[in-house]
């Protein structure tokens, strides 16, 4: 693993522990504790780890020092004990002292839910981007931890030069280097960032409306995204299965190329470190012409889900530029659903019932998308010459002509067009 150099093999056998507060001063949740618990498990299962026991720890009040109570911490290392746990997941914020101590009664390593976020980030980005700003969480997140008083970082590192002196701790020479890496790779980032913009640039300038998919993590986005443009983009029953953007060309009935983009899946208490992570993915969403929000509708906590998709838009400061693109809400996965909850499903103009797995709704949802393309629409008087055949097809083809005269050396046409395909013509 990616702290202490102590590492976890492939397949360890692991616990995983949600802390559920009770009491008055509990905060509200959405969420189910099962479902948030086999969440936590599926997120374990992300990096390869073999679950072998878990459990919800309930808590009115958490120790400073160890978060769970004496009685919990020994059950607990008891349970670890005896499935030779090598590892404990707690779904939960913990400090480094309370890390430190939990590892040192439960005599395995401890991740918290931040820390198994940024694994299963640092498995899966691809692109110099994800990888830089994966790394960059991983650091501002260690830097954090540099505050555990372990044997390795108590030695002194001996001085240097003609001043010599007792030189600097292992801790503060740990923290120089992370913060020199640090300054380096936001360097970087910026770099890469800027090249980025100049191919959004591009892309805003090409005549072809942009769909982008977004939705909670394991909702299906990857798989009707390969049921949309016939690829093959990684596409199971994992969590985080997709991380870095991904763009195909797809036809729909209106239109013969619309760019299709799948993002990365959002998740409940996302880690600070990855907030700048997420806004750079979801920059490219905030430039879609339509955002297709898939939720899997048979999930036990669907509704919670779409709440935290909501939540993590707004934590992002994106809500407000979100709100002038049109949303279409896509119930996936009713292939799982029993015929009953089926059939109570509610779909309109911007919601549409399919299943990516079997390609039930696939049509209806095809059609939907080019609707909702094509609204907000007005007529535009628009004057081209006659060897202008370019601009002519174009015009055919994105937008509906409803009106024509021929003029001196030209022709002038009264043409329906979304304000996003009149910028895009313009831009022809």
């Amino acid at each position: 693993m990616w702290d202490d150099g102590r590492g976890v093999r492939f397949g360890a056998p692991a616990v995983v522990v949600l802390p559920v507060r009770e009491g008055p001063k509990a905060p509200p949740s959405l969420r189910l504790p099962d479902a948030r618990l086999a969440e936590a498990e599926g997120l374990a299962r992300a990096i390869a780890l073999d679950v072998v026991h878990s459990e919800i720890i309930k808590l009115r009040t958490a120790s400073a020092s160890t978060l769970f109570g004496k009685g919990q911490i020994e059950r607990l290392a008891a349970a670890v004990a005896a499935h030779g746990a090598e590892v404990v997941i707690v779904d939960g914020i913990v400090t480094p002292i309370q890390q430190r101590n939990l590892e040192r009664d439960l005599k395995a390593k401890v991740i918290d839910r931040t820390g198994l976020i940024l694994e299963i980030f640092g498995e899966r980005a691809s692109t110099r981007e994800g990888t830089l700003q994966v790394e960059l969480a991983h650091l501002q997140y260690q830097a954090s931890r540099l505050v555990r008083s372990w044997t390795h970082l108590e030695r002194q590192r001996g001085g240097f030069g003609f001043l010599g002196g007792p030189g600097e701790s292992q801790i503060e020479a740990d923290r120089r280097l992370i913060r020199d890496r640090i300054v380096r790779l936001k360097a970087e980032l910026d770099d890469v960032r800027r090249t980025r913009g100049l191919h959004r640039r591009q892309r805003q300038r090409a005549p072809w409306p942009v769909v982008a998919l977004v939705g909670y993590t394991n909702a299906g986005k990857s798989t009707l995204f390969n049921r949309l443009t016939g690829a093959e983009v990684r596409a199971e029953d994992l969590l985080f299965a997709t991380l870095d953007p991904t763009m195909r060309a797809i036809k729909l009935p209106g239109h013969d190329k619309v760019v299709l983009s799948d993002t990365v899946g959002f998740v409940s208490d996302l880690p600070t470190q990855l907030v700048a992570a997420f806004r750079a993915t979801l920059e490219e969403v905030i430039e879609a012409d339509l955002i297709v929000h898939v939720r899997d509708i048979s999930h036990s906590d669907s509704d919670a889900q779409a709440q935290d998709v909501a939540n993590v838009l707004s934590g992002l400061g994106l809500a407000d530029e979100l709100k002038r693109v049109p949303m279409l809400t896509v119930y996936n996965k009713i292939d799982a659903m029993d015929p009953d909850a089926r059939a109570a499903l509610v779909q309109g103009d911007d919601a549409i019932a399919v299943s990516a797995l079997t390609g039930e709704g696939v049509d209806a949802l095809r059609e939907q998308m080019d609707i909702l393309l094509r609204a907000g629409t007005h007529v535009h008087d628009i004057h081209l010459t006659n060897n202008d055949g370019r601009r002519m097809a174009w015009l055919h083809e994105h937008g509906d002509v409803i009106g024509r005269h021929d003029e001196d050396g030209g022709v002038a046409l009264q043409v329906r067009l979304s304000d996003a395909d009149r910028a895009r013509f313009a831009a022809l």
